[in-house]
């Protein structure tokens, strides 16, 4: 079976169970991705949306 999640999901759910059970504050989240915006507007993003692409395609590789 095969589920399809959006990486916003994801990181959303990630960042749902720091501030749960590992006790971070829920500014230190909200500052992280307010930086995440800041990043997405800069001469970096190209080579992060890269990056990122090519984790999921590892992620997501056949499995012969």
């Amino acid at each position: 079976m095969t589920v399809s999640l959006p990486l916003g999901v994801v990181l959303g759910f990630f960042a749902w169970g720091a501030v749960k059970f590992l006790g971070v504050r829920t500014w230190i989240v909200v500052l992280i991705a307010l930086f995440g915006f800041w990043l997405s507007h800069t001469f970096m993003a190209p080579a992060i949306e890269s990056g990122t692409r090519s984790g999921v395609d590892i992620v997501n590789g056949s499995h012969d």
